[in-house]
């Protein structure tokens, strides 16, 4: 039987990893999309770039770095904005927004799925990013479905397993796939360990502990 192909999108991070090992776990072809867009910090890159290897998977980083003198505003392109600390849903995490960048991701990984004869996007969108980033939301998601049906010469479909679960449930099935979450980066500040304080961070440490996984990251200032 024909191996189903699809082509994921891969930042490193802990969600996108899960759907990775997912991904192959249910006998998928993988090729993953990194994308340099001039962010604040490349540990991700280098990390999916590293696992990647580890697992034998096809991986590309897409380098659209010049985009960043237009994506002004957001603590994740510019080393001027603060990134702020604290949960997700606090009015300050706004500043961690990239205008349009799943949509930007997500052409990308169009444009490749239909160019290498891939049936599939995959994107590990899940519920706990829909209060502040509305380009993960199901809306969202339903309607890129639906464009990409009818952007190019072949239907690519639009594979989001994740949009209604947490990252608590994330975590859990990722220590039932047993993803080795220390090789997955999360933090915005991209130093040289994860700060324990950002918001991706605090939502990182919260997840594991109630999802009753141990966490093996390592974090600045946590006890």
């Amino acid at each position: 039987m024909k191996k189903p192909k699809t082509v994921l999108i891969y930042s490193g991070g802990l969600d996108s990893t899960v759907l990775l090992y997912d991904l192959l776990k249910s006998g998928h072809e993988v090729k993953a999309l990194s994308v340099n867009y001039g962010q604040r910090h490349k540990k991700e890159l280098k990390y999916a770039k590293n696992l990647c290897k580890q697992l034998n998977v096809e991986h590309h980083e897409a380098d659209i770095s010049a985009i960043n003198s237009l994506l002004a505003g957001s603590s994740l392109t510019s080393p001027d904005v603060q990134v702020p600390e604290g949960h997700y849903e606090d009015e300050s995490m706004k500043v961690t927004v990239v205008p349009n960048r799943n949509m930007i991701f997500l052409s990308i990984a169009i444009a490749w799925a239909i160019s290498t004869g891939a049936d599939s996007v995959s994107f590990a969108a899940h519920k706990g990013d829909h209060a502040i980033y509305k380009d993960c939301r199901v809306n969202f998601l339903k309607a890129m479905n639906h464009a990409m049906q009818i952007s190019g010469a072949r239907k690519v479909s639009l594979y989001t397993p994740y949009s209604l679960l947490t990252k608590t449930t994330i975590v859990k099935l990722g220590n039932l796939l047993d993803v080795p979450f220390e090789q997955t980066w999360s933090c915005y500040k991209g130093e040289k360990i994860h700060c324990g304080s950002c918001g991706t961070c605090v939502e990182r440490r919260e997840s594991f502990e109630l999802a009753g996984v141990t966490d093996p990251t390592i974090y600045d200032n946590v006890q």
